[in-house]
């Protein structure tokens, strides 16, 4: 019954992100990065198939990223704001239900925009001589991980902020989570044990989006170790989980009215 219900809501959300046309909009860029693709390998002395995964990867995962951000945001504050999500909750459809169907609903349209600029970029990467080894799946894969985390991160500062803060402050976390393991690196950081610790509390509190970037890894053609990707997908899932359950306790007791 329940799961009924979550895949009814995931249907509406996913039927009302598709009227938006945006998958439209994310052919056009698809198809734009093919071009740029092959006039950059015209103007670089790389290899044809390298420039072809750089660019697509790096795409792709500006793509996945700008609709978590852009399209998390108003998840649920639009559903509060419209009151729509009154008419929901009262038939009656339970709150976890509710974000959980929102959530799923999203995510569909997300995996269709990454099979749809993935494909784009290895048919492309195909085309200039470039071979499709397991760690393009896995970065494939990695891509919407990190989609799925970002949008958790958005969805639940949505519920403590107003929509502005909310990209401000997901836009910050996201650079901050990639960027986190560099500055780690950086010999002023190392010699600075009031520094680091602060990183170091960061690095165990919040999100580490960089264990998802393995794009450098995938153009130089650097093999990784199974257990490696594994560690960084259960990474990825179990902080996604507690980020869910954070959600669903936060929104269980938000005032709607």
């Amino acid at each position: 019954m329940i799961f009924q219900k979550i895949k009814t809501i995931s249907y509406f959300t996913f039927r009302e992100i598709w009227k938006s046309k945006i998958l439209l909009n994310v052919v056009f860029v698809g198809l734009g990065l093919i071009l740029l693709t092959f006039i950059a390998t015209e103007f670089t002395f790389g290899v044809p198939e390298r420039v072809a995964i750089d660019f697509g990867m790096g795409m792709l995962s500006l793509s996945a990223l700008g609709i978590s951000i852009f399209l998390g945001v108003g998840l649920l504050s639009k559903e509060i704001d419209s009151r729509t999500v009154y008419m929901v909750i009262s038939r009656p459809v339970p709150r976890y239900a509710f974000i959980i169907g929102k959530i799923c609903g999203l995510m569909a349209i997300q995996c269709l925009n990454v099979l749809i600029l993935s494909t784009m970029t290895l048919v492309t990467a195909k085309l200039l001589g470039g071979a499709i080894t397991s760690l393009v799946i896995w970065s494939i894969f990695y891509t919407l991980l990190e989609s799925l985390l970002a949008l958790l991160v958005v969805i639940l500062i949505s519920l403590l902020a107003n929509n502005i803060l909310t990209v401000l402050f997901s836009s910050v976390l996201l650079i901050l989570g990639h960027a986190i393991q560099e500055t780690q690196n950086i010999s002023f950081v190392k010699t600075n044990p009031l520094l680091m610790k602060v990183l170091e509390l960061y690095h165990f509190a919040l999100p580490g989006f960089y264990k998802l970037n393995i794009k450098e890894f995938l153009v130089y053609k650097s093999d990784l170790p199974l257990s490696y990707l594994l560690s960084n997908t259960m990474y990825a899932l179990t902080y996604s989980g507690f980020l869910l359950i954070l959600i669903i306790l936060i929104f269980e007791r938000k005032n709607l009215d």
